[in-house]
Formats: C-alpha cells, structure tokens, sequence
C-alpha cells in the first residue's frame, strides 16, 4: 500500500481537540507530511522581508492525523524516519523576539542556502545541517494550544533532539490523538536564542505507532544513544524541575529503582539540558545515557 501523503495546505495553527482530521491511519502506519516553515513560506528573500508578512499565519503544522483506537492515556509513538528539507532557509532576530532582542532595534534576516548538508548565508559561515523538527504534538484535552507553544501535548519544543532515528512519545489526550507536525529546522543550537533556527520547509517521513502499556504526562524522546524527558514551565527552572521528577519517576516505576539511587545515577551521568528559552513557555530536558542503566536494568521506556 502507496504511504499517505500529506500536502502542506492541510495545516492548523492551533493544536486543538476540535480539529477536523485531515486523514485517518491505523497505528503502525508511515506517512509523509509536507510543512511549509516557519513563516508559513512567506518569506523567500529580502524583498518579502521588507513588504512584512502575516503574524497570525506564522508556526502551521501539517495535520492533524486521527490515529484510529487512539485513546485518552495511551501514549503516540512517533519515529522520525526521515527529515527532507528544502535547499533554502531563513533567519531572523531582533525587534523586540530572541534573548537579546532588546539589544536590536529592529528585525535583522539572514537567508541562507542549503546544499550538501550544509548551510551557508552569503558573506557568511558555513556549518553542517542537523535537521530537526521544531513542533510536533498531539491535541490537549482542553483550550487550544498555539502551534508556537509547548506544553504537555508537545508542540513547539524546539528540542534539536527530534531529528531522524528518533521516537518521540507524546500522551494522548484526545481520541485520536489528532497529530500534527511542522516548523522544520536545517539547524539549531540548543536554546534557540535567536528566535529561530533555520528555518526551512520540507517533508517528514514519520512512522505513527501507538503504546497503552506506559503512561507519560509529558514528552518522552529516545535514540539510540539516550532518553530524554522533555518539560516546558513559565521558567527554565520549572522546566528543568519538572523534566527531572518525570526522569526520576521513570526510572523508579520503570525500572524499580529506588528514588535515591535512581536520583543519584541521574546526578553522576544525566544531563540537563536546555531546549529553547524563547517560546511563551520554556523547555528543557533530561537525559539518561542508555549505556549505564540498559544492561543492569533493561529498557526504559
């Protein structure tokens, strides 16, 4: 069977519970989804920069997709089996958005181009592209949540780690869990400081299974190497609190260890790291090396 294809005109710019699915999968199923970028393609080049653009169209994911049996309290398990991005980004920073954008008057655009895994803006450096996907997440069973938001159910986390070979575990709040994905990166540090990456269009092969036998309340991520849990507060220190009790909780209910000796396996090998401290709510995540606690405890998640 032909892998659905979702063109990137079937877009939201909320995740919401009461979005109508623009297609139906069976758990188990790949499929592919086109995202326009960030600024929804509206800015091709300087000349669009400087005519402005529609704000209340910036951040649309791709979506949402109704995963049949789907059910409040089970758990989406999202592989990113590939990440094509477009041969051209942009950047932008200032007026007011980023970290130090009170220390530049005005918006400042950088377009750049991509091409042999590699970025490079003109005049500029060049530094190997990591693509990655900036939001992804499932509807919450509440207010609609802006596409440029994280939270519980996802969304714009910004976490430079959901890149190809990953799987991001998302709790579903929602029947359907009504997935949607978009705001591709070429590349990203962590933090974002800048207010973006760069940003580019592209195409997500994603392979969408579901699992009822573990319970998150937040976003799970895990490679090859590591799991992360993945929080977003008001603050870094919340979220950095939260991603560590969800980390601590996983490993004692998870694996039985005792919290003590858990905590102190993720004091002397984890890592807290940040994710983005730009967005309306801040993200970060805690990482546990899966070579230290896989062969005396087994899987994790």
């Amino acid at each position: 069977m032909a892998t659905p294809t979702i063109s990137k005109d079937k877009r939201v710019l909320s995740m919401s519970r009461g979005a109508a699915p623009v297609a139906r999968i069976q758990p188990g199923t790949t499929i592919h989804l086109q995202t326009a970028d960030c600024f929804a393609d509206q800015v091709q080049g300087p000349d669009d920069a400087d005519r402005g653009l529609d704000w209340d169209s910036v951040n649309p994911a791709t979506g949402p997709i109704y995963v049949e049996g789907a059910k409040p309290g089970d758990v989406l398990a999202v592989y990113i089996e590939h990440i094509e991005v477009a041969d051209h980004g942009v950047m932008c920073t200032g007026g007011g958005w980023g970290v130090l954008g009170d220390r530049i008057d005005k918006l400042s655009w950088r377009f750049l181009t991509v091409w042999d895994r590699e970025a490079q803006w003109e005049g500029g450096p060049s530094f190997p592209i990591q693509p990655m996907i900036g939001v992804i997440g499932v509807a919450p069973a509440g207010e609609d949540v802006p596409c440029g938001s994280p939270g519980h159910h996802g969304g714009n986390m910004d976490t430079r780690l959901i890149a190809e070979g990953a799987t991001i575990y998302l709790p579903v709040a929602v029947p359907g869990a009504l997935l949607a994905a978009g705001d591709l990166h070429a590349a990203m540090g962590d933090g974002e400081v800048a207010v973006t990456g760069v940003e580019v269009a592209g195409t997500l092969t994603l392979e969408v299974g579901l699992r009822t036998d573990i319970a998150l309340t937040d976003p799970v991520l895990e490679n090859d190497d590591l799991v992360a849990t993945i929080a977003s507060a008001e603050t870094l220190d919340e979220a950095a609190r939260m991603a560590t009790n969800a980390m601590a909780d996983l490993l004692n209910t998870r694996l039985g260890i005792q919290l003590a000796d858990a905590v102190m396996l993720m004091s002397a090998v984890g890592n807290t790291q940040i994710c983005q401290m730009v967005d309306p709510l801040r993200t970060v995540r805690f990482e546990m090396p899966k070579s230290v606690y896989e062969p005396t405890y087994g899987r994790l998640i």
